[in-house]
């Protein structure tokens, strides 16, 4: 019997080019069984190339891809069958009801998990009876994913999977892509929320202008940012305040931000010298670095939103 491959994504070198202009060069990645993967970065930055070419939908130019063991590129049969990929928005019929709808898809793979464990999974027990066009948002958007699992797949595709739900919808798709974890399913996510990659990714990865630019647990990359943020609104005699703190000062409106590498030293002296002047520190505040925060540092400018621009 075959040994199954020892993870279930390896990228070596990967690259990709639209004429003149290299979406993907050269990266590398890493994806262990049943972890869950968050691939991050802005509009352009090559992460739907990469994403698509995992998936089969698009040929690279160079390096190496293995996928559960399969080059996607060769679009085996039994790769398909072994994937499960949920886009962003997905055409099912509306008239059908929720169960006719997972069984139709199950019945496209010659493996199939039971329709009520993927009911129970996802969290549609209560809606199996229930027509697809009058299922909330956040109930279409667990149906998408019960489409993605009826071939009993063991690699599942999540392609921003909360875009647009409220924070209570957001929290439940949080415990279903835990429930699918535990399940032993392998999740390669991509998602703009960082909170979201912080909460659920055992690993990620930050692709830039079609670089790989930080990659590690989430903690890892927390870590590399020893910045610790104080602020506080501003008081009518900052000056006082402010001279020969350790850190970066800015000053924006109303609100204070002091950057530093030695928060000890630097809420001492603050606070001392408003305590001593009887000036009250409002709204103040103290946090590490938030994984936004070192997105943010390490994407740079192309991290702000362009209107109107998709992504090669």
């Amino acid at each position: 019997m075959t040994a199954p491959p020892p993870c279930a994504i390896e990228v070596r070198g990967l690259r990709k080019r639209y004429g003149n202009f290299e979406a993907v060069r050269g990266i590398d990645l890493r994806v262990e069984r049943a972890e869950v993967f968050a691939l991050l970065g802005p509009n352009g930055a090559g992460k739907t190339t990469t994403v698509e070419i995992l998936e089969g939908h698009r040929e690279r130019d160079g390096g190496d891809v293995s996928v559960l063991g399969h080059d996607p590129q060769r679009h085996d049969r039994a790769f398909h069958e072994r994937i499960g990929i949920v886009l962003q928005s997905t055409g099912v019929e509306p008239y059908l009801t929720v169960e006719e709808t997972i069984r139709q898809f199950a019945g496209f793979y010659p493996r199939s998990r039971p329709t009520d464990e993927i009911l129970e999974v996802v969290g549609l027990t209560g809606q199996r009876h229930e027509r697809v066009r009058r299922l909330s948002g956040g109930q279409q958007r667990r149906l998408d994913v019960a489409v993605g699992l009826a071939g009993d797949p063991d690699l599942l595709f999540l392609d921003e999977p909360t875009t647009g739900f409220d924070p209570a919808a957001r929290r439940q798709a949080w415990g279903l892509v835990r429930n699918l974890q535990a399940l032993g399913k392998t999740v390669f996510l991509t998602t703009h929320y960082m909170d979201e990659a912080q909460q659920l990714a055992d690993r990620l990865a930050i692709i830039v202008d079609g670089e790989i630019v930080a990659e590690g647990a989430p903690s890892e990359l927390l870590d590399r940012d020893h910045v610790t943020t104080i602020r506080f609104r501003r008081p009518p005699s900052m000056a006082v305040l402010a001279d020969g703190l350790p850190g970066e000062l800015v000053i924006d409106g109303e609100e204070v931000t002091i950057r530093t590498t030695e928060p000890t030293r630097a809420l001492a002296l603050l606070t001392g010298r408003a305590a001593e002047r009887g000036i009250e520190l409002d709204g103040l505040s103290v946090s590490r670095a938030s994984l936004e925060d070192v997105y943010l540092q390490l994407a740079g400018p192309a991290a702000a939103p362009r209107d109107g621009a998709g992504e090669p």
